[in-house]
């Protein structure tokens, strides 16, 4: 959790708000690969990709 705080306080200071789409993106898809590797929709999300 204090990763997550650092990176938010990083964000802010410098004013890297571009940032948050990218960081955002990239947990979506680690969060659907985790999620999605165990589930009965797993054969409908890699139909996707």
């Amino acid at each position: 959790m204090e990763y997550l705080v650092d990176l938010w306080m990083f964000i802010r200071e410098r004013k890297k708000y571009w940032l948050l789409p990218i960081i955002l993106v990239i947990l979506f898809f680690g969060l659907l690969i985790v999620f999605g590797s165990n589930s009965p929709i797993a054969p409908f999300i890699y139909s996707i990709f």
